[in-house]
């Protein structure tokens, strides 16, 4: 089954992260994909640039409205995600904990809902 950990991250949090520190985080993180990779478990990940650059849209009654920036006024912000393969719940959270970013910020584990195409008339 798949799974989204989805990574949250304070962006005050990251800036104060020494140069350092930014590519140390950068190098654990490569690696653990990479070792998710060589178990079978990895399928895709990316970081995200930071929330500023964001829009967010909405369609109601057909007319669309755009706003800069994330939609949510909160502290942490989705900051990446890596999508995993795993047998369960308690084997994604597992894997999800070994993240490096899941030291700086937060992850979220959720599993994928297989949609099925609707049939043709």
């Amino acid at each position: 089954m798949r799974y989204l950990c989805a990574v949250y991250v304070e962006p005050k949090a990251m800036e104060s992260l020494t140069p350092a520190e930014g590519t140390t985080l950068d190098r654990d993180s490569i690696a653990y994909d990479g070792e998710l990779r060589r178990n079978g478990h990895y399928i895709v990940s990316d970081a995200l640039q930071h929330a500023k650059t964001a829009r967010t849209l909405r369609v109601r009654n057909g007319k669309l409205s755009i706003m800069d920036g994330p939609f949510a006024e909160t502290k942490e912000q989705l900051g990446g995600f890596i999508l995993i393969e795993a047998r369960d719940i308690d084997e994604a959270v597992e894997l999800a904990s070994k993240i490096p970013m899941a030291k700086h910020g937060t992850i979220e584990v959720r599993p994928i809902m297989q949609l099925s195409p609707k049939p043709r008339a």
